[in-house]
């Protein structure tokens, strides 16, 4: 009997074969399929991704950067505390607030002072020497160059290459600050409805930090990161004015000011945020006047620069063509 099934087994052996690859097959096509259209809740999850990468807290609580260098830093980082301070606060304004941004800075300052002058001096070795193909009018003028000319062409590229970083981080401080300074009237009457709709004022906070994500990122890391403070320990007062020192935005130190009396003196502060919003509103307003008041005044010069030219011509153009005509004849 044990024979005759080994038989029956040999002889339906490509069919039981056939039979597994098309169970493989099936599966593999089945977890394919789920993979392709996953069930609902794994839809939902997937929508609420986003979301709670804009409420973590990765990144928002900042370490302190106010420790005296040590080691190699000592030849990075300047020892006065003073000027420490200073850059740390230039580096807050322009958002970089990292554990090492200021060493950061600073060797970044060191390093292109020195790359840019060796990358041009390359060049130029590259080029007299006919690695470096260049064309004819670029390669007889840097053939030209004398020993006087090359030194002031690398002076010129070590103070591009250390002053630039300086006034990239000053620009970059003043655009963050026009964001933050356009976009928080805005945040200031979500909070007010949040707060009158019956929130929390941290609550309200957290919730107009997380809306305001994705229009003004700036405005939203300032607002999540004091509060992850306040939650992490510190007082709401020493957060809320950090918050406006970082930004360097009249209004917020205004707004922090506002609050911290509102809780200090029990007052509504729902109340306060109105009024405080009533104000802001009023100063947004005079200052689009102010704006629009002096478009008139860099009108005039602008017409008055495009415009003398052209009357000089009219008035004198003839009086000259005359004189000349008849000093010729």
């Amino acid at each position: 009997m044990l024979e005759s099934l080994m038989q029956t087994a040999q002889s339906n052996l490509p069919t039981l074969a056939a039979a597994a690859v098309g169970v493989g097959a099936l599966i593999a096509v089945m977890g394919v399929a789920s993979m392709l259209k996953p069930d609902p809740a794994l839809r939902r999850m997937a929508r609420q991704v986003p979301r709670r990468e804009v409420i973590a807290d990765a990144g928002l609580l900042r370490p302190g950067n106010d420790r005296t260098p040590s080691g190699m830093m000592k030849a990075l980082v300047p020892a006065d505390k003073a000027e420490r301070m200073q850059v740390q606060r230039q580096l807050a304004l322009a958002g970089l607030t990292g554990e090492h941004a200021m060493r950061n800075y600073y060797l970044t300052r060191i390093v292109l002072g020195f790359l840019l002058p060796a990358a041009v001096m390359g060049a130029i070795w590259a080029s007299r020497a006919g690695y470096l193909p260049l064309p004819a009018r670029i390669e007889i003028a840097v053939g030209g160059l004398s020993q006087l000319m090359l030194t002031q062409i690398m002076a010129a590229m070590v103070a591009v290459g250390f002053f630039g970083p300086a006034y990239w981080l000053k620009a970059r401080a003043g655009g963050r600050h026009r964001a933050i300074e356009d976009a928080f009237p805005n945040a200031l009457d979500l909070i007010q409805i949040s707060v009158e709709a019956g929130m929390g004022f941290d609550a309200a906070m957290i919730r107009v930090g997380n809306e305001l994500a994705s229009t003004a990122p700036e405005l939203s890391e300032e607002f999540l990161a004091a509060q992850r403070e306040i939650q992490a320990g510190r007082s709401r007062d020493r957060a809320l004015l950090d918050m406006a020192a970082r930004t360097g935005v009249d209004e917020v130190s205004s707004f922090a000011n506002v609050v911290l009396q509102a809780m200090q003196f029990g007052t509504s502060m729902s109340d306060a945020l109105t009024v405080y919003a009533r104000e802001m509103r009023l100063s947004r307003e005079l200052r689009a006047q102010e704006a629009a008041n002096r478009l008139p005044v860099k009108m005039s010069i602008a017409l008055a620069s495009l415009l003398l030219p052209a009357l000089l011509l009219l008035t004198l153009g003839p009086v000259v063509i005359r004189y000349v005509r008849y000093f010729s004849g």
